[in-house]
C-alpha cells in the first residue's frame, strides 16, 4: 500500500507540473515581473537555491550531481557553472523542456561562456536506478508534497548510490502552513496545487536515524512571505 500510494501522488504531483502549473512556474522562476506575493516566493526560492549552493565545495570539477525536481534548471545550471556534471530530472516533460530552452539561449547571449560542467537533463522518476550514482543528491522542494515516511523512504534509496552527501528541503509544521491546506481545499479539485505535507522536525530526525551509515547535518529555515521551507544536510557518518 505505501508504494501504491507514493505512485498515485507521483502521478497528481506529475499531472499537475506537466499540465496546470508550467506557465506560472516558468514565470515565476524567470525574471518576468510577477504579483507581490509571488514575488516573496521567488524571492524565498532564491535564497533556498543560494543556501544548498553554499553548502556544496566551491569547486565541483568531477563531481556528479542529482538535481532531484530539476524544475527549469536554475540550480543544475549554477552546479555547472562549478564544474559538476548534473544529472537533472523532473516529473514533467514541459519543465524539462523550459530548462533545456533556457540553457541554450543563455549560452547564445553575447560573450556568454560554456559551463565547464555538464548537464544531462530527463523526464521521470528521481528514484530511477538507472540514473547511476552520485557524489551529492539535492532535492530542492521537490520532496514537500510527499508524507514524511515516502520521503524517508525516497532518501534511503539514494544513500545506496550517494558517495558524500544529500541535500533537501522539507516543508515545516508551522500554523501558517497548516491555515493555507485549510483554504486549499476551499478550491475545486481542479485547481488545486498537490498538498505541501508539513513535517515535524522532531520526528523527521528520527526517521533519518535508521538511514546508516548517514548522519544529519547542517539545517536552515528560509522564511520568505508565502514561502517558508527548511533545508537539511545528511553526509555519511
Amino acid at each position: 500500500m505505501a508504494q501504491e500510494a507514493y505512485l498515485q501522488r507521483r502521478g497528481r504531483i506529475e499531472e499537475y507540473f506537466d499540465r496546470s502549473a508550467v506557465k506560472a512556474w516558468e514565470q515565476l522562476t524567470s525574471t518576468a515581473p510577477v504579483g507581490r506575493i509571488r514575488a516573496t516566493v521567488r524571492a524565498g526560492r532564491d535564497r533556498m537555491r543560494e543556501q544548498l549552493l553554499e553548502w556544496l565545495p566551491q569547486d565541483l570539477h568531477g563531481a556528479r550531481i542529482l538535481d532531484a525536481g530539476c524544475g527549469t534548471g536554475a540550480f543544475a545550471m549554477d552546479a555547472a557553472r562549478r564544474g559538476a556534471e548534473v544529472v537533472a530530472i523532473d516529473l514533467s516533460p514541459s519543465l524539462v523542456d523550459v530548462a533545456r530552452r533556457r540553457v541554450t539561449e543563455l549560452q547564445a547571449l553575447p560573450g556568454a561562456v560554456a559551463f565547464p560542467g555538464r548537464i544531462d537533463w530527463h523526464s521521470g522518476d528521481m528514484l530511477e536506478p538507472s540514473l547511476g550514482s552520485f557524489d551529492h543528491v539535492v532535492a530542492m522542494d521537490s520532496l514537500i508534497h510527499y508524507c514524511e515516511a515516502d520521503m524517508v523512504r525516497v532518501l534511503d534509496s539514494w544513500a545506496q548510490r550517494t558517495r558524500q552527501s544529500m541535500l533537501f528541503t522539507f516543508a515545516p509544521r508551522n500554523p501558517m502552513l497548516a491555515a493555507m491546506r485549510v483554504m486549499g481545499r476551499l478550491f475545486p479539485r481542479e485547481n488545486r496545487a498537490p498538498w505541501i505535507e508539513p513535517v515535524a522536525e522532531v520526528s523527521l530526525r528520527k526517521g533519518l536515524a535508521a538511514i546508516e551509515p548517514w548522519a544529519v547535518g547542517r539545517t536552515q529555515r528560509i522564511a520568505s512571505g508565502f514561502y517558508t521551507s527548511q533545508a537539511m544536510e545528511i553526509h555519511r557518518s
